[in-house]
């Protein structure tokens, strides 16, 4: 009796909720929505190209500060100890708004060769997430390369590796197979993370929507297209990262 009536209330619950649905995306402009989908595909491919430069450039500067923190001296992860704790410490948003409306500030940053670079929205919003997202990958690459198993180490070592070698050939090829979930879930963070460059005039996604909401006073269905959008490049993210982790899986099977 008690799971029949367990079932009818998930079965009422459920009903609710598609009615709500429903209701919800039958109320929704959807001649608006086409109309500006040319508009958001162009804030959706600039999101992008934010986001997979941060990655991969982060990544770039992780590596050499993740196997400096997974060394066995103390004053090698010492090293990178206050660049990781600052940008893990402080919101991304204050990160952007130092490097966007605070370098302005300095005469020698005005005056010096990059402020081409440091005036524009894009390239400070590249700088901040590529700083920003190095400060956790480092942290993952740190994970992974403590749990490499020992023995594949020592049995490096047996065979007359040098220490860098083992690094390099073993550790790093291991630790990647080990760290990809994680730094799946960090790109798809810094997918959701890169609406914040819109604080800065960046017409990305949700600067993007932000414009046209301005235009058209239709808030819920220029952000449920965006949210739609956001949702589109999540799933694709995970089906390629899942891929990649499989194929690193056989690839390991077969001992490449």
């Amino acid at each position: 009796m008690r799971k029949i009536s367990e079932i009818a209330a998930w079965s009422v619950a459920v009903a609710l909720i598609v009615y709500a649905l429903w209701s919800g995306l039958t109320a929704l402009n959807w001649d608006v929505i086409i109309k500006w989908l040319p508009r958001l595909s162009e804030g959706a491919l600039l999101t992008l190209e934010l986001v997979a430069i941060a990655v991969l450039a982060g990544l770039i500067l992780a590596l050499p500060m993740g196997i400096a923190r997974a060394s066995r001296h103390w004053y090698v992860r010492a090293l990178p100890y206050g660049y990781i704790f600052f940008f893990r410490g402080t919101p991304l948003l204050v990160q952007l708004f130092l490097v966007y409306y605070g370098l302005a500030q300095f005469d020698a940053v005005r005056e010096g060769p990059l402020w081409p670079y440091l005036r524009s929205p894009y390239w400070c919003a590249v700088l901040t997430m590529t700083l920003h997202t190095a400060a956790y990958i480092a942290e993952i690459l740190r994970g992974a390369i403590q749990a490499v198993p020992p023995g594949e180490i020592e049995a490096a070592r047996a065979l007359g590796m040098s220490r860098a070698k083992t690094m390099f050939y073993i550790v790093l090829p291991r630790a990647a197979r080990i760290g990809l979930p994680a730094y799946s879930n960090e790109v798809i963070l810094m997918l959701k993370a890169s609406a914040l460059a819109s604080t800065v005039t960046l017409l990305e996604l949700t600067g993007m929507a932000r414009t046209i909401i301005a235009r058209t006073y239709l808030p819920v269905e220029i952000f449920f297209a965006a949210g739609m959008f956001y949702l589109l490049i999540a799933f694709l993210l995970v089906r390629g990262f899942k891929l990649l982790e499989r194929w690193l899986r056989v690839d390991a099977c077969q001992g490449r």
